[in-house]
């Protein structure tokens, strides 16, 4: 069972109390009502100033509302549903064409503000156990210090994913630094690599202590893991604010010093054997059912009680009405381009569970468009409850699962030491993805160990794949320079698609289909490969329609399909500082990347 996350009133008072203190008197903090050093030498008091850095997370503006549904769409193999609104200021967003004065986003109490709310709580905690927590005796408050460390790298990572170079705050508020500039991101991605190393002596493995025995705490694994990737990121490529892409010049970011550590961080948790991969569709299943239990595939989830989050709201498989599994009519805000169930091989598992071609209505499937598939990693029907929110569904976000882990190791070890050494790390995800075909596996892993590059081509798309809907792609395209060529690379097969060109030129004009005996699944014929109208006709099935023309138009038409991206991503990897706080920021703070 999730547990609800909050933190007593008195707690928050102290927290909140010490951060206005500063931002509105600039005088010394006010003596609390509970005196610091009581709160960081209690363990219970201490993990309630913890639990105030996950309260920031869930606020309505910050990821529940804005980070988790609007980062990370568009790429080459997902999108907003809706993106052919172009004046729309969430496509927008997603479309690489937001302003300062974005109505999503511009305003006080949103994702920037709210993520540097829970740094300043987490600056709180670091500084009260290091003080007074005796974190070399007390293995209960390190703990909480090694969360806290974590959680702060966490967001920073995610501060820099979004806007590039960020201000760094290490440190509670004071006078002297209520108002600063950006600073380079490479000064932040060593801060928190360095944090990351400390935390891990702190925090215990997978269900090593009680604390651990759930995802919504922080693991070694998640820290592990969470530090490999930081470096993947701070080891490659982005758009500096002089507008080019390029590499960190710091040495000590470099492909040689971090990749090392990567691949022994992501080595260390596989030989723990405190995580299991499982089946692909379980892990899901976990999510939605609320299944919070470590030492399964996820490995840490920010938690949303059942009155919160949107994640499935955002990503799962649309229901246009109420029915016996949702009160909450919502779902497909996002979803994968189309043409990505033909990435797939016809017999990966992953294929079906990723790309859904349906939506509920009254209570059955019923086709959706070809221009917007649902994501099938969420659905209202696994759930062990019934959402009867509006709009919020109490689905965690799963930030890092364990087949992260081999993928990344898969990476790290190709580059050092070659596809032969980084090979079993890949196979274990093919294995997954192909059960009951091991042939497949062997011939696909004898291809891509052909060389170095092959292998890299490979990890390129086995994550394509495997995280699909994750909202993990755009991060990775620019760290690996391919950001524009992929989003480029995408528009020509959405187009190829559209009119049943090249690869595609074998499917049939339209999907045959019929609700199976159980009265509220979906049977579709069309879908494959080699289908045939001739053969589709022949079925009798109840409908058929249009699959890519309807009434004689394209149904994924070229405005759709340029919506992918309104600039070239590549003069866009970050969003703007949003204009109110660029207003509020004492002159500090402005715009960068051509805005």
């Amino acid at each position: 069972m999730k547990k609800t996350i909050f933190i007593s009133a008195i707690l928050t008072l102290f927290l909140m109390g010490i951060m206005s203190s500063c931002e509105e008197t600039l005088e010394a903090p006010t003596k609390s009502s509970l005196d610091e050093q009581v709160i960081f030498s209690t363990p219970v008091l201490a993990e309630g100033a913890l639990m105030g850095i996950h309260q920031s997370l869930a606020e309505t503006n910050s990821y529940r509302g804005r980070y988790i549904p609007f980062y990370g769409i568009n790429t080459d193999i997902e999108w907003y549903n809706s993106s052919e609104n172009v004046s729309d200021d969430r496509a927008k967003l997603t479309g690489y064409d937001p302003l300062p004065t974005n109505t999503q986003m511009n305003m006080e109490n949103n994702a920037w503000a709210k993520m540097y709310e829970a740094i300043e709580r987490a600056n709180l905690c670091i500084r009260g156990l290091r003080l007074y927590g005796n974190v070399e005796k007390n293995p209960e408050l390190a703990q909480i210090l090694g969360e806290a460390l974590t959680l702060r790298a966490m967001i920073y990572n995610d501060l820099i994913k979004a806007w590039g170079d960020v201000p760094a705050r290490f440190e509670p508020i004071s006078p002297s630094t209520l108002y600063l500039p950006k600073s380079d991101r490479d000064v932040i991605y060593k801060q928190i690599i360095a944090d990351l190393a400390e935390a891990e002596n702190y925090v215990a493995w997978p269900n090593e202590t009680a604390v651990t025995r759930t995802t919504e705490r922080v693991n070694k694994a998640f820290v592990k893991g969470l530090r490999a990737r930081i470096c993947l990121a701070a080891a490659g490529y982005s758009q500096r604010p002089d507008g080019t892409i390029r590499r960190s010049n710091d040495p000590e970011l470099s492909v040689e010093n971090l990749y090392p550590i990567v691949k022994q961080e992501c080595i260390d948790v596989i030989e723990s054997k405190t995580c299991k991969l499982g089946t692909f569709e379980q892990n899901f299943r976990n999510l939605c059912q609320d299944n919070v239990t470590a030492g399964l595939e996820s490995l840490y989830e920010i938690p949303f009680s059942d009155g919160r989050g949107r994640v499935l709201y955002t990503f799962g498989v649309k229901h246009t009405t109420t029915d016996k599994y949702t009160q909450q009519a919502q779902g497909g805000q996002n979803g994968p381009l189309p043409y990505v169930y033909y990435d797939f091989d016809k017999d990966d598992i992953r294929r079906d569970i990723t790309c859904v071609p349906y939506e509920w209505t009254n209570g059955k499937q019923v086709p959706r468009k070809l221009s917007s598939w649902c994501f099938g990693k969420l659905r209202y029907e696994w759930m062990k409850r019934v959402v009867t929110s509006t709009n919020d569904d109490g689905i965690n976000w799963q930030c890092m699962r364990y087949a992260d882990i081999y993928l990344m190791a898969a990476e790290a070890i190709n580059e050092l030491d070659g596809p032969e050494a980084a090979a079993p790390y890949l196979r274990e995800i093919r294995k997954r993805a192909f059960p009951n075909n091991p042939e497949k596996v062997d011939a696909y892993m004898a291809s891509v160990t052909a060389s170095k590059e092959a292998f890299f081509n490979a990890i390129v798309n086995e994550r394509a794949l495997e995280f699909c809907g994750e909202s993990l792609r755009k991060a990775d395209l620019i760290r690996w320079n391919l950001l524009s060529t992929k989003m480029n690379e995408a528009k020509a097969k959405l187009t190829r698609l559209a009119n049943r060109q090249g690869e595609y030129a074998d499917l049939p004009e339209k999907i045959y289909y019929k609700t199976a005996s159980d009265g509220e699944s979906l049977i579709i014929y069309g879908l494959e490969h080699g289908h045939t109208d001739t053969e589709g006709a022949a079925l009798n099935y109840e409908s058929s329609k249009g699959w890519f023309v309807s009434n004689g138009v394209n149904t994924l038409t070229d405005d759709k399909i340029n919506s992918l991206f309104q600039r070239d991503p590549d003069t866009r990897q970050f969003w703007p500082i949003w204009q109110v706080f660029i207003d509020s920021s004492n002159g500090l703070l402005k715009n960068d990347y051509g805005y």
